[in-house]
């Protein structure tokens, strides 16, 4: 029979056979509620969520393969398998192309397809444009064509899921790193803290930026590659945050008494100095996240970051710049980027507002007196007269 923490605080044995449920405690559902509180931020979240559900599936909604394809009783799903042509009574045992007017036909003939809601991927080429690229929206391409003549909605797409997948990488492992490197600082002090400062400090003095340039120079940089260099360096933001608040933490009462009763090093920093290192850091994460994100896009416009081909937010400016004639690119590259940051930045005010101490306890209501006391006898919480009242 387990126990359950009531809202008051106090522990209550559940009755035999009652459904155990999943209840926060009133400390995170105060931080829920001023997140709540926060409606540009809460908004942004759900925007920012519904723009996940869209791009990270983005073969579902932009691909020049079909997602369904029912052909003579059967059911292939090209978006996941390679299928030849002649699978579908063609003549070729290559991959079938799907845009092929023969292809298309001869599926027709005996079936059906079901094609995303935009029928081109980041890299299909349009070869049936009315003018030359970079082509003007129209119908058949929303937001147009870049000057190869891709469509720039698809491209869209798959830029924002590669922009956001790198920094929730780039930002998860940093915070990793840092909250390790700056929790052993803070910790021990002394020696370990000196020198470890002067280590970060000579590291953070190394020029990222020509280094992705040799970089580039030597082998052709790719999201791995990017990822890994950048983290050699993205790490120290999250350090001086957690040292700082180890550093304060390590001195208290209850530190010293779990020193006391013979806890380790590493179970007292992982147990009961990391939690509340960690409020600083996850309101850190969001504005690391949307530096990431800036980081890939500067490459990516200066040259020197994903492939050329990707499907990259910072090579659409890239185009825009070097299109002048064509300013659906660089708006859209734009607006894109504007929309997202703004977002992300959003989403990091909310979050601190939600851990901000000064707020976490603002309009509480105060705790009721003990059921034990009688009116007649006074309060112990209250303080007696002539003397000072102590927090």
């Amino acid at each position: 029979m387990s126990q359950k923490i009531t809202d008051d605080g106090n522990l209550t044995l559940p009755e035999e056979g009652s459904a155990k449920r999943f209840r926060l405690s009133p400390m995170s559902r105060r931080r829920l509620h001023n997140f709540r509180a926060n409606r540009r931020g809460f908004w942004s979240l759900w925007i920012f969520l519904a723009l996940l559900f869209i791009t990270l599936p983005a073969e579902f909604f932009a691909n020049d393969k079909p997602i369904v394809v029912y052909y003579e009783n059967g059911f292939y799903m090209p978006i996941f398998r390679s299928y030849p042509e002649t699978l579908f009574g063609g003549e070729f045992e290559t991959e079938a192309d799907y845009r092929d007017p023969t292809v298309a036909a001869l599926i027709d003939r005996e079936g059906w397809m079901i094609w995303p809601v935009v029928p081109y991927s980041y890299r299909t080429v349009a070869w049936d444009l009315p003018v030359p690229a970079p082509s003007p929206p129209d119908a058949a391409h929303w937001l147009g064509t870049d000057d190869q003549a891709r469509d720039v909605v698809a491209r869209v797409i798959y830029g924002f899921r590669i922009s956001v997948l790198f920094g929730f990488t780039l930002t998860i492992i940093s915070a990793i790193i840092g909250v390790a490197a700056g929790a052993v600082q803070g910790y021990f002090g002394g020696w370990v803290d000196l020198l470890a400062q002067r280590v970060i400090e000579i590291w953070a003095g190394m020029p990222t930026l020509y280094l992705l340039i040799i970089l580039a120079s030597i082998v052709e940089p790719n999201f791995w590659w990017l990822l890994a260099l950048l983290l050699l360096f993205s790490w120290m933001g999250f350090v001086g945050v957690v040292r700082a608040e180890f550093l304060r933490a390590r001195n208290f009462d209850y530190v010293r008494a779990a020193r006391a009763l013979g806890l380790g090093d590493a179970t007292i920093m992982r147990r009961h100095v990391l939690p509340n290192a960690l409020v600083a850091t996850i309101t850190f994460m969001p504005f690391t996240l949307a530096g990431s994100v800036t980081v890939l896009t500067s490459l990516d416009f200066l040259g020197i970051g994903l492939p050329a081909g990707s499907a990259s937010l910072g090579e659409l400016l890239a185009q825009g710049k070097a299109n002048l004639q064509a300013p659906w690119l660089a708006l859209t590259g734009f607006f894109t980027i504007a929309v997202m940051l703004s977002l992300l930045i959003f989403i990091g005010e909310a979050v601190r507002d939600a851990f901000d101490p000064r707020k976490l306890f603002a309009g509480a209501k105060p705790p009721e007196p003990d059921a034990s006391s009688t009116p007649d006898s006074p309060s112990p919480q209250a303080p007696s007269s002539g003397t000072a009242a102590t927090v």
